[in-house]
């Protein structure tokens, strides 16, 4: 689109669609740079629509990194050493700061912000305006400050997972976020299961063993209505 800029080094795959007003490759904002020559990465078939901003890498040789099949939409954040795996979709507003990583399929509702850091889970999705500050597991719904508030069943339906796998993920659920323990001893009962055959129950459970700065914490719905007041 018109006045549309490409700066520094950006490797760019192929049918990329960039909107009016769009930065890509724009030094990072973060003190600790001091010119380095760093660059931004992005794979085919991507969509980034009006003054969306993504960052280049602070540290030199390192890259701000975007997948396939991305959907950036009005005025959205990418800062320096994201990572964006394929076919993320940030609605209008998303702030990520640096070093966040979004896995694939994850989908963040306008103006969430996630702090630096911080992993969104693959077939996340996170409700409009929320505060992310912690990890997000895959498969999950973020809301509020630093909640989950159940699965994203409709996406992960969509994305083909059986029966089988849709309840034993909501098994692990229940168990990791109000079975009355802690992180390690909710994933002891959760591996020590049968439902760890499931595919997607391994992956909620990897990528939760790998959390540095903690996970979001479990919300019912009628805790979530008393948050919000």
């Amino acid at each position: 689109g018109p006045k549309a800029v490409l700066e520094g080094r950006v490797v760019m795959g192929a049918k990329n669609r960039i909107g009016v007003g769009a930065v890509i490759g724009g030094e990072p904002q973060d003190m600790a740079y001091q010119g380095a020559k760093s660059g931004v990465t992005v794979g085919d078939g991507n969509i980034f629509r009006e003054y969306v901003t993504i960052h280049r890498g602070t540290k030199e040789a390192t890259d701000t990194v975007i997948g396939s099949g991305c959907f950036l939409m009005v005025g959205a954040h990418v800062a320096h050493n994201c990572r964006l795996a394929d076919g993320v979709t940030l609605v209008n507003g998303v702030m990520l700061a640096g070093y966040v990583e979004v896995e694939e399929r994850a989908f963040l509702g306008g103006a969430v912000v996630v702090h630096q850091f911080v992993r969104i889970g693959k077939l996340a999705m996170v409700r409009g305006q929320s505060r992310i500050g912690m990890d997000l597991p895959p498969y999950c719904m973020g809301v509020a400050t630093n909640a989950v508030c159940g699965l994203n069943l409709v996406g992960i339906r969509r994305s083909g997972v059986g029966a089988e796998g849709r309840k034993a993920l909501e098994r692990a659920y229940e168990e990791f976020f109000f079975g009355g323990k802690n992180r390690v001893q909710a994933l002891e009962a959760i591996r020590g299961g049968k439902d760890i055959k499931e595919k997607e129950v391994k992956e909620f459970c990897d990528f939760i063993e790998k959390t540095k700065r903690g996970i979001c914490h479990g919300l019912r719905a009628g805790d979530l209505r008393e948050e919000e007041n």
